[in-house]
């Protein structure tokens, strides 16, 4: 089972882990052991929520297929038991990243103390550049 949050989880029998040849350098052990991870998930099929369905399949992520299977590809590690973790961590995160509400930010205007602070500042700031300038002696 994989834990989500408080309230989402995600049994294993829903995620498929194929194991598979990694790619890149690495010499005898890229071409001959099979350490990398390619996780599918399908969202469809999955027993999330509705609405954890419909956010996800809303993310705007190259990840998801147009049939609705999230596919994760982990080959960062030279052991094939920490790539099936580091699969199953980044699909966690996509989840929760997917189910977050983020809060709209309402537009406020600065007070007035915050105005005076930068006029200030503004003022000190010109009187040292003001002194900089070249003294007329005539």
């Amino acid at each position: 089972m994989l834990i989500i949050n408080s309230h989402v989880h995600i049994p294993l029998h829903e995620i498929e882990l194929t194991a598979m040849r990694a790619q890149g350098a690495g010499g005898q052990n890229v071409n001959k052991v099979s350490s990398a991870i390619h996780l599918r998930f399908d969202i469809h099929k999955s027993s999330l929520s509705e609405f954890c369905k419909s956010r996800l399949l809303a993310l705007d992520d190259k990840r998801i297929s147009g049939d609705g299977v999230l596919i994760i590809k982990a080959q960062r590690h030279r052991t094939q038991e920490m790539n099936r973790a580091d699969a199953l961590e980044r699909l966690r995160e996509i989840v929760v990243d997917a189910i977050k509400i983020v809060k709209d930010r309402r537009a406020t205007k600065p007070t007035y103390s915050s105005k005076q602070k930068r006029m200030d500042g503004k003022t000190i700031r010109s009187t040292i550049k003001s002194a900089r300038a070249k003294v007329n002696v005539e």
